[in-house]
């Protein structure tokens, strides 16, 4: 995002389709699903560690879907353009604090997400 875009509230059934179906598999906890939307190169921050490539990004979805219970629900969305979208879940669950509002920040490319960050 350069400093003269800025992001735009969306109805979160706005999001692309592939960011609906990686929330929708993620949150069922099925890692190939979720996997699937990923392009060849992409890399995931959470947490401040970064995960490149498909082995690397399919080891944090089967470590992050069964780390802790929690339930997610979408609060929010932002558009910034095309290819650079948000989405904010509340998490609630048997995690240290219980609850969190996390920004999942997508960066799309042919149809796929190239680049998640997730964050507070």
């Amino acid at each position: 995002m350069t400093q003269n875009q800025t992001s735009q509230p969306i109805a979160p059934d706005e999001l692309p389709d592939v960011i609906t179906r990686y929330l929708a598999a993620h949150r069922a906890r099925k890692t190939a699903a979720a996997l699937a939307t990923f392009t060849d190169d992409a890399i995931v921050t959470d947490d401040g560690t970064i995960y490149s490539g498909p082995p690397a990004i399919e080891n944090w979805l089967n470590r992050s879907s069964t780390e802790y219970d929690y339930t997610v629900e979408l609060t929010s969305a932002h558009s910034t353009d095309a290819t650079h979208h948000t989405a904010t879940n509340r998490l609630q669950g048997d995690f240290p604090g219980g609850i969190v509002d996390l920004r999942y920040q997508f960066t799309l490319r042919d149809d796929l997400i190239e680049r998640l960050v997730i964050e507070p």
